[in-house]
């Protein structure tokens, strides 16, 4: 054989091994996994029972004195296909009803929460109102909104690291999980994103982000400057996931959902420098293991914030910093799937927010759920 055949045949072989080795690497990568629609199913079902069974004789979950953790049972169910006209959904809806106040918030007359419960109450009356029987208490709730933001009303500048936001009653100051749930409930009250309601929101919300921009000028703005997002700036500034040792507030994965979804709500553009920024503090933090910054601490929440921005940012496949490619609604059924508890619940051993509370934890996991149908 002459020697320039035997160099073809063997450069052939060499070929034919490293075809073999790529087949081989390629065969190894993981794919990408697709939703499995009978889990999602067999998931939903068995937290709708749950909270069908759980509910008290007078149609409330847990207490009457915190009527916001029924209004969020209700939106659950409605919003997983429950109709307004099951039994527990009618039941709940006119107990709801009982909580209407003359000034237009719905609450308990000695709630600290009021924001937090009229909004959760007019997402509850909006998913049910498909004949229009909750628009005259939706929107008298709307307008009770209006009055409780931190605004001229309070006699704020726009320069005030208060203004726009919405917050507990005690604390005295606004903060961003009050502000998510003012403007989503804004939102589904019908108020268009341009509306100067929504539009004060976003101020305060953007001085939520670890951002440095014209947007944020607040002194923790360039503490960290990594994208994410915390509780308020207000008042002294606070972060649920603590302080750097120059007084830096740290992101954490429930607020960095909170405000993406919230600067979508609100109509910010997705090539926006803030929505770019939180998108790749998402890519840093991608997790369902944990509530990225605080543990177990408010995984639930988490979860339905997750599903929420995501799905309200149309995306259907996530890729990490690592280059990993996430179908998150396939990963996030599985993975609620994987913690429901045999009688179809879901419940926190990191006690802290109520989510220890079955029927909390469970509200919020089938509020993530109902975001997790195939995107089209």
């Amino acid at each position: 054989m002459r020697a320039d055949q035997r160099t073809l045949n063997i450069s052939l072989v060499c070929v034919m091994i490293l075809s073999s080795i790529c087949s081989i690497a390629t065969a190894a990568e993981p794919a990408v996994i697709e939703i499995d629609l009978l889990t999602l199913k067999k998931t939903q079902m068995q937290g709708i029972n749950f909270l069908k069974n759980s509910q008290l004789d007078n149609g409330l979950w847990t207490t009457e004195t915190v009527p916001g953790i029924s209004a969020l049972i209700t939106t659950a169910l409605l919003e997983n296909g429950v109709p307004a006209g099951d039994p527990v959904v009618a039941k709940a809806l006119k107990r709801l009803e009982g909580y209407v106040q003359k000034d237009g918030g719905i609450y308990y007359t000695k709630s600290n929460h009021r924001n937090y419960e009229t909004c959760i109450s007019i997402m509850a009356f909006s998913s049910a109102n498909r004949g229009g029987q909750y628009t005259s208490i939706i929107k008298n709730a709307e307008m009770f909104l209006r009055g409780l933001q931190w605004d001229e009303g309070e006699g704020l500048e726009s320069s005030d690291t208060s203004f726009g936001g919405a917050g507990y009653g005690k604390h005295q100051r606004p903060d961003l999980s009050n502000t998510q749930y003012l403007i989503e409930a804004l939102r589904k009250a019908g108020v268009k994103s341009d509306d100067p309601a929504i539009q004060k929101a976003l101020v305060f919300v953007s001085r939520t982000q670890n951002l440095e921009s014209e947007f944020n000028t607040t002194p923790f703005s360039s503490k960290i400057n990594d994208g994410g997002f915390y509780y308020t700036p207000a008042a002294g500034g606070t972060s649920q996931a603590g302080n750097t040792p120059d007084g830096g507030l740290r992101s954490y994965g429930s607020m960095t959902y909170a405000g993406l979804k919230s600067m979508i709500y609100a109509g910010v553009d997705k090539n926006d420098k803030r929505v770019k920024a939180a998108n790749e503090w998402i890519r840093r933090h991608y997790s369902l293991k944990e509530n990225p910054g605080m543990g177990q601490m408010g995984l639930y929440y988490y979860f339905h914030t997750f599903a929420k921005a995501l799905d309200s940012m149309q995306v259907k496949q996530f890729k990490d910093a690592k280059g990993e490619i996430h179908n998150w609604r396939a990963e996030l059924v599985n993975h609620l799937a994987g913690l429901q508890q045999e009688n179809g619940s879901w419940t926190n051993k990191a006690e802290r927010w109520y989510e220890a509370d079955p029927n909390l934890a469970t509200a919020y996991a089938l509020l993530a759920l109902a975001h997790c149908q195939p995107a089209k």
